[in-house]
């Protein structure tokens, strides 16, 4: 995904900070990461959640769009739980 301009809501540097996962770790996933969903109808921007390993240590991220100003607005970032996620981490167990 390219970003002119990456964005932190609130939350995200909330989580960001209690997480250990630093903006150069999100900003990893960005350039790097797989998208492994997409949420077209989120509001006010589409959003995607994307999976990277960031020194051997997964990390998912929710990032909307806005591809008008061609900027990424960091919504959250965590730590996948293998207890929820399938290994790979790329799907949430049934």
């Amino acid at each position: 995904m390219t970003c002119k301009e990456v964005l932190f809501s609130d939350h995200a540097i909330t989580q960001m900070f209690k997480r250990n996962i630093s903006v150069d770790d999100v900003k990893l996933v960005i350039e790097k990461g797989e998208i492994i969903a997409e949420y077209s109808s989120d509001k006010p921007y589409p959003s995607c959640l994307m999976l990277a390993c960031i020194n051997n240590r997964p990390i998912h991220i929710v990032v909307g769009r806005d591809e008008e100003k061609e900027r990424c607005i960091v919504i959250t970032a965590y730590e996948p739980d293998p207890n929820i996620w399938e290994p790979g981490f790329k799907s949430k167990r049934s």
